[in-house]
C-alpha cells in the first residue's frame, strides 16, 4: 500500500516523509545529464558522477569554462550534415588538398570518442564491473539497462504496460506502397549490409538475448571463415592456403555440405547437394548472400595464388593467415570508401588511412554493442519482388533458392541487384509483410534487455531529445498513434524511434541512425588490429604486393577481378535509371525449391 501511494503522489526525486520508505529508485528518472552516471544511495537519494564529462552540478548540467567555449563554436549535427551534403564545387576542391585528411582525422576521432573504450556495461550488469569488461560472450552496452524497480517499463514516463509489438509493426512499419530510397540505394547495397554485419551480429539465443557467438567483436571475416576453428578447418582446402570450392560451368562456387561437413541453416526439404557450406550458417537464406559468399571465396583463393607466387617457401598456414588479413583490409576499405561514402551522402571524399590516427590516443580493440545490433535492422531496404535478368521472383520462390546463383551466375546477379532500387529505411510504413516478424522480435528483445528510452540515447550521443511525437515524425497518423500507445515521447522505445523518425532531406533515414550508428561503425572499423601501427605495414600483408591489394581495394575491383565479364556494379542504381522499384522486368517464373 505504501509503495502504491509513492507511485501515485511522488513528486520528482522526492519521497514521502519518514518512517515510510519509497521503493522507487531515483535513477529511474534518468536525472544525470551529459554522460553523468547515476548512483543510488539509501532509498531515495542519488548522486551523479560527472567525472570527465566537462559538466558539474547535482545533475551534471552546468558546463565548465572550456565546455562553454567548445559548445559556443560547435555546430549542430544538422548544420554540418547540411554543409557536407551540399556545395559540391567546394568539396571537389577540398578533396584535392590537405584539408581532406584533416577533416577525415577529425571525423574519425570525434565519432570514435563517443563509444566507451574499454566497454562499460552489459545486460546483466547495470554498473561498472570486471565481468562486463572481460566476458566477451556478452554484447556490451552504451547505456545501462532501465532499473528493474522502476514504476513504468521505461523508467517513470509512459504507461504501465508497453504496447503490443505486433500492433506497433502493423500500424507503423508495415508497407502500404513501396517507398524507394531517394538516394538511389540498390539491392547490391542491401545484401552487402546483411552479408557484412552478420560476421559480428550473431546473438546467442540459447545463452540469452544479451550474448553473442561472434567473439571477435568486429571485422574478423567470421562470416567467410567461420566463427570457430572447427568451422574454419571444415571449409579449408589445406593446400596453398585456399578454401574448399567446387567448379560448376567452369566457375568457382562454395562447396556443399557433402564436401565441408558443417551445419548450415536450410529447410528440411533442401537436399545436401544444394546446401552451400559457408562461414555464416544462415547465408543460404538469400541468393544475394550466396553471391557475396561466392565473390569473397574467389577473392581469397585469388589472393592465395598471388602470395604463393611471391613466397614459394610459405606453407599453407602462412598463406591462409596472410590472405585473411588482406581480405580484412579490403573489407574495411570497401566499407569506408564505398559503403559508408554512399550511405553518408557526403561530398567529402572519405578515406581509409590508418596512419591518420597514428600518434592519437586510440584503442585498437572493439566490442559490439547491443544497441548497434538493434539499430542495424534495416529490413525496409528489401523490395516486394526481386528482378533478375527479365525474371521476377517473389519471396516464396526467392528464399533458400540456391539454384538462382547457379542458373544466372555471379555477373548477372551483381548487374541485376545493382540496378534494382532498395526501399527507404526511415519514416515508417515501408517493410514488406514477409519480414514484419523481424521488428516484432527486435522490440521484444529490447524489452527483455530493458533498453533505455529513445530520447535517452539521443542525449547520450549529443542530440536534443524530442519534445513530442509530432516533432519526431512528419506523419500525423503515426504521431497520433504513438501518443495513444506510449502516452509520452520520453517513453518511446529505441528501435521504433529510430525507424519512425523523419528521414533527413534526400536521405534514407533520420538523424539518429546517422549520429548513433556512425560512431559504432567507425570505432569498429578503425579499432581493428590491422589498423594499428604494429600491424599496418607491408610485412603484415606479405609485402608490397599484398599491401597494395588492401590500399587499392574497391567494390568494383572485388567483383570484376573475380568474374569473367565485369558488370555494372555500385551501391546505387545507374544515375539515369528510374527509381520505380516496380519497373516491369518480365514474368514471374514457377520454381520448385
Amino acid at each position: 500500500m505504501q509503495a502504491h501511494i509513492c507511485i501515485l503522489f511522488l513528486l520528482p526525486l522526492m519521497c514521502i516523509p519518514e518512517p515510510v520508505h519509497c521503493s522507487i529508485n531515483p535513477c529511474c528518472y534518468f536525472p544525470c545529464e551529459k554522460k553523468g552516471i547515476c548512483v543510488r544511495f539509501g532509498y531515495d537519494e542519488y548522486e551523479c558522477d560527472c567525472t570527465g564529462t566537462g559538466y558539474y552540478g547535482k545533475n551534471c548540467t552546468i558546463p565548465e569554462f572550456w565546455t562553454k567555449v567548445r559548445l559556443f563554436y560547435k555546430p549542430s549535427p544538422a548544420f554540418y550534415h547540411y554543409v557536407l551534403t551540399r556545395f559540391k564545387w567546394l568539396w571537389d576542391i577540398i578533396n584535392h588538398t590537405f584539408l581532406r585528411d584533416l577533416l577525415m582525422k577529425t571525423v574519425l576521432t570525434v565519432r570514435a570518442n563517443l563509444i566507451p573504450s574499454p566497454p562499460t556495461y552489459n545486460s546483466d550488469y547495470g554498473y561498472i564491473s570486471w565481468e562486463a569488461y572481460s566476458n566477451v560472450s556478452y554484447y556490451t552496452r552504451v547505456l545501462p539497462p532501465v532499473p528493474e524497480d522502476c514504476p513504468t517499463p521505461m523508467g517513470t514516463k509512459g504507461k504501465q504496460e508497453l504496447p503490443d509489438p505486433q500492433i506497433i509493426a502493423e500500424r507503423f512499419l508495415l508497407r502500404r506502397k513501396f517507398i524507394p530510397d531517394p538516394r538511389g540505394t540498390n539491392l547490391m547495397f542491401a545484401f552487402f549490409a546483411q552479408h557484412f554485419t552478420h560476421q559480428f551480429f550473431k546473438t546467442h539465443g540459447r545463452m540469452g538475448r544479451g550474448f553473442t557467438r561472434a567473439l571477435g567483436h568486429g571485422v574478423d571475416l567470421g562470416h567467410i571463415y567461420g566463427d570457430s576453428l572447427q568451422h574454419q578447418h571444415a571449409l579449408r582446402l589445406f593446400q596453398d592456403g585456399k578454401m574448399k570450392y567446387q567448379i560448376i560451368n567452369g566457375e568457382i562456387y562454395p562447396p556443399t555440405v557433402n564436401d565441408a561437413a558443417i551445419n548450415m541453416t536450410y529447410p528440411p526439404h533442401i537436399p545436401d547437394e544444394k546446401r552451400f557450406a559457408m562461414g555464416q550458417e544462415v547465408f543460404g537464406l538469400l541468393p544475394g548472400l550466396l553471391m557475396y559468399a561466392t565473390i569473397w571465396l574467389r577473392e581469397h583463393n585469388r589472393v592465395c595464388d598471388i602470395l604463393k607466387a611471391e613466397h614459394p617457401t610459405w606453407d599453407d598456414e602462412q598463406l591462409f593467415q596472410t590472405a585473411r588479413l588482406i581480405l580484412i583490409g579490403e573489407t574495411i576499405k570497401i566499407v569506408i570508401e564505398d559503403y559508408v561514402q554512399h550511405l553518408s551522402g557526403y561530398y567529402l571524399k572519405l578515406r581509409f588511412d590508418p596512419e591518420l590516427l597514428f600518434g592519437v590516443q586510440f584503442q585498437y580493440r572493439n566490442r559490439i554493442a547491443v544497441e548497434f545490433s538493434h539499430l542495424y535492422h534495416w529490413h525496409p531496404l528489401m523490395p516486394d519482388r526481386f528482378h533478375i535478368q527479365g525474371d521476377t521472383y517473389n519471396y516464396q520462390n526467392f528464399l533458400f533458392n540456391s539454384s538462382i546463383l547457379l542458373d544466372y551466375g555471379v555477373e548477372a546477379l551483381v548487374d541485376s541487384f545493382s540496378k534494382q532500387i532498395a526501399g527507404q529505411i526511415g519514416g515508417g510504413k515501408n517493410m514488406n509483410h514477409n519480414i514484419l516478424k523481424v521488428p516484432v522480435l527486435v522490440i521484444m528483445e529490447s524489452r527483455l534487455l530493458r533498453l533505455q528510452p529513445f530520447n535517452e540515447y539521443r542525449k547520450r550521443f549529443g542530440l536534443k531529445p524530442y519534445k513530442s511525437f509530432q516533432e519526431l515524425t512528419d506523419d500525423k497518423e503515426i504521431a497520433a498513434g504513438l501518443q495513444e500507445l506510449y502516452g509520452d515521447i520520453d517513453a518511446l522505445e529505441f528501435y521504433p524511434g529510430l525507424m519512425l523518425e523523419k528521414p533527413q532531406p534526400n536521405g534514407n533515414f533520420g538523424e539518429s541512425i546517422v549520429e548513433i550508428g556512425s560512431p559504432f561503425s567507425l570505432k569498429g572499423l578503425m579499432g581493428n588490429p590491422i589498423c594499428s601501427p604494429e600491424y599496418w605495414k607491408p610485412s603484415t600483408f606479405g609485402g608490397t604486393i599484398g599491401f597494395d591489394i588492401v590500399k587499392t581495394a574497391s567494390l568494383q575491383k572485388l567483383v570484376c577481378l573475380n568474374v569473367k565479364k565485369c558488370p555494372y556494379v555500385a551501391f546505387h542504381i545507374p544515375k539515369k535509371q528510374s527509381s520505380d522499384e516496380s519497373t516491369p522486368t518480365g514474368k514471374e517464373p514457377s520454381i520448385e525449391l
